[in-house]
């Protein structure tokens, strides 16, 4: 079997719903432009506040894809 290589990025997904649906939609647009997805990995969660009120949920990852060269 033949060795493999993986890059990782780091990425932000946000929401206005959930830290869920944050990280789903990060990954969902991240899969749009690259191929081979392997793992995401959340580093950070944290929400942003307005007026006494949860305005935005995020989402902070690296996420892994088979590096395929330069």
């Amino acid at each position: 079997m033949a060795e493999s290589v993986y890059k990782i990025i780091e990425i932000i997904g946000t929401s206005t719903e959930s830290w869920d649906k944050a990280g789903k939609a990060a990954v969902e647009r991240a899969a749009s432009t690259l191929r081979d997805l392997r793992v995401a990995e959340v580093m950070e969660q944290d929400i942003q506040i307005k007026d006494g009120k949860v305005e935005l949920y995020r989402v902070k990852m690296k996420l892994s894809f088979k590096f395929e060269g330069e």
